[in-house]
């Protein structure tokens, strides 16, 4: 049975449509409008590289060999020592569904048009993805601040058929791994290497499935932290409306609300609505302010990662309506690393106070329950 379709355009991929592929549950597919982008540009670099004039990456060295000029007739070799000079990595390979999820991410900033890839290259790069032909890329070698040159370019090999792959599920040399999903590598021309190692794609692939596993696990706070408040026979007081408005954080709000939906058929709750306690623990009672501020910092880390997974990061950038191919800085890790950061923070504060909940109930001083068993001599019998 054939999967359902996802087409890619560079610009509109959502985060929940990366699940899907990390999960391989659909087939991906450039849009027409994509495909001419991405010729368009690589008839520029073609004019570029025929030429005598010096272009990074196209018949430059790279870093701070840029001012070396490559004869015509190295230009292949160039890029290929490009990708096996910097397949640098160390560590166990990052799991399918990241590698998958980088593999997707790196289609998708070539389907931009910006990048100067052919297009039978960038065709392979989605057979690949399609076939369930996954590079292995290891977890530790990436710099951030030069973008993801090392896990890009183990992702790289595969396409000159070195490397390894993951071919439904069985690691095999990359050359191997191809040649069982019915596909052969490519010979890497003027700046493609480049076009394949500078981006942000790794750590955007990382970042986007721990964004999507934080933003259920902060459904869950809640939910775990109504529980929690059932238990301990604690108040709902303190999640009306009224006090949110007046401090009007929106994740304040939201997870407020939620809460109320979440207890608003409590009979727990109801049974005590008029008992003498003055006030719960602050883990039971500053829910909304310590959850909400952890939403506000998971949207922070969302709102970034969705210009990122849509944004052109190669270093240079092909602009074909001015026909320049000009250097720039957009490899550069910062935005997604202050955003992973944030969410890491969020997460944090969402395990404190929970274990601090935890505490409460486990904790017979705290919850005011007596422990109604006890064990004695490899028996039990109750107190």
């Amino acid at each position: 049975m054939s999967r359902p379709r996802l087409l890619i355009d560079g610009d509109t991929l959502k985060l929940e449509e990366i699940l899907q592929v990390a999960r391989h549950t659909v087939t991906v597919e450039l849009t027409p409008a994509a495909a001419a982008r991405v010729k368009a540009a690589r008839e520029l670099v073609d004019r570029v590289a025929a030429g005598d004039a010096p272009s990074y990456g196209i018949n430059t060295g790279f870093g701070t060999l840029a001012e070396v000029r490559i004869e015509k007739k190295d230009l292949r070799e160039l890029q290929r020592n490009l990708i096996l000079s910097h397949a640098a990595g160390v560590g166990s390979p990052l799991p399918l569904p990241e590698a998958r999820v980088l593999l997707l991410l790196r289609c998708n900033v070539l389907a931009k048009g910006y990048s100067g890839i052919r297009p039978e290259t960038l065709a392979l790069a989605l057979e690949m993805l399609n076939r369930d032909v996954v590079p292995v890329v290891p977890e530790r070698g990436s710099v951030g601040a030069s973008g993801d040159l090392a896990p890009l370019a183990h992702l790289a090999l595969v396409f000159i058929g070195e490397g390894e792959a993951f071919y439904q599920g069985e690691r095999l040399p990359g050359g191997q791994a191809l040649e069982r999903a019915g596909l052969k590598p490519v010979v890497l021309e003027a700046k493609e290497g480049l076009a394949l190692v500078n981006g942000t794609q790794a750590m955007c692939a990382v970042g986007t499935l721990l964004q999507l596993r934080a933003e259920m696990l902060a459904e869950l706070a809640d939910l775990a932290g109504a529980m929690t408040l059932e238990g301990l026979l604690g108040s709902h007081k303190p999640f009306i409306p009224e006090i949110q408005e007046v401090r009007a954080h929106e994740g304040q709000k939201a997870c407020a609300a939620h809460l109320r939906e979440l207890l608003a058929d409590s009979a727990l709750v109801e049974t005590h609505a008029n008992c003498s306690k003055v006030q719960d623990p602050y883990s039971l009672r500053c829910m909304p302010q310590v959850h909400g501020a952890a939403r506000e910092g998971l949207a922070f880390a969302r709102r970034i990662l969705e210009v990122e997974v849509n944004s052109a990061t190669d270093n240079p950038l092909v602009f074909v309506e001015t026909e320049r191919i000009v250097s720039g800085g957009n490899f550069h890790g910062q935005p997604v690393s202050l955003a992973l950061d944030v969410a890491a923070m969020a997460l944090t504060q969402l395990s404190a106070i929970s274990e601090r909940r935890v505490e409460q109930l486990v904790n017979p001083s705290l919850s005011g329950f007596r422990r109604s068993w006890r064990r004695t001599r490899g028996s039990t019998r109750a107190s």
